[in-house]
């Protein structure tokens, strides 16, 4: 049989290829729509984010109140790479960043979960002290469930365009995701209810400008959030722009 190579798994043969496929090829429920396909094509705008900020004001790094260790989790597909220029600004700050230990975040599959998890416990463990995790997209979904799981680990949660609330399909990124992940958006492979809020404060950044996660998944309900920030930036743009790190700055000053 021949086989083909794939991320965690090692090989993965022609028929769970085809599983995949047709996981991807799934139709989208009626009630669940993603952004207009028009905010989708403005996220391929994303390179031109730091050219803006060349020839924009320099953002102006206040000395943090009172300095934090942040984990920030990548989105799917993303690397930890893609968030540096925020964890310079944080660090710039005074907070000690740190990434979440995994690479490429190709999905919420147990294993990866479970190797995050440890990367939190053992941070924790060498710091003594309760972690800030910041998460973009998908990571922000992984971040709620590590604080529902190790809430005296964790001092306070921010989401970034996180699906966490509504339909796991409210989004313009499932199908990729299950052909990726190899499961569905709404069958994680842990045990959880998403929308569940984590017994820490929990903060969400949502914006009417996403073109990959609707807006109202990444708001959430009353109930499923503490606190809610609107920010006027792409779903890309929520690791990119000043708007986004001043927001985040802001939160960690808050405590």
């Amino acid at each position: 049989m021949a086989t083909l190579p794939f991320k965690d798994t090692g090989f993965v043969n022609r028929e769970e290829l085809a599983r995949r496929w047709a996981l991807a090829a799934e139709p989208r429920p009626d009630d669940a729509r993603g952004p207009r396909w028009q905010l989708m094509l403005r996220e391929f705008l994303w390179p031109l984010e730091p050219l803006r900020r060349l020839v924009g004001r320099p953002l102006a790094v206040v000395a943090a109140q009172s300095p934090k260790t942040v984990m920030l989790l990548p989105g799917f597909g993303a690397h930890p790479i893609r968030m540096r220029w925020m964890a310079r600004k944080l660090e710039k700050a005074g907070h000690i960043t740190k990434k979440w230990g995994l690479g490429y975040n190709f999905g919420a599959t147990e294993t990866r979960f479970r190797k995050v998890e440890r990367r939190l416990v053992d941070i924790y463990r060498r710091t003594g002290t309760p972690i800030h995790l910041v998460g973009w997209s998908l990571g922000g979904v992984m971040a709620r469930e590590l604080a529902k799981a190790h809430p005296d680990k964790v001092a306070k949660v921010v989401t970034m365009g996180s699906p966490f609330s509504g339909s796991p399909r409210a989004n313009n990124g499932w199908r990729a995701y299950q052909a990726i992940a190899g499961h569905r958006v709404d069958e994680p492979e842990i045990d959880t209810i998403i929308h569940e809020k984590p017994p820490v404060e929990t903060v969400a950044f949502w914006s009417p400008r996403d073109g990959i996660v609707h807006p109202r998944a990444a708001c959430g309900k009353p109930g499923e959030r503490d606190r809610t920030r609107a920010l006027r930036c792409s779903h890309m743009g929520f690791v990119l722009t000043y708007e986004a790190v001043e927001a985040v700055l802001g939160e960690l000053d808050s405590d």
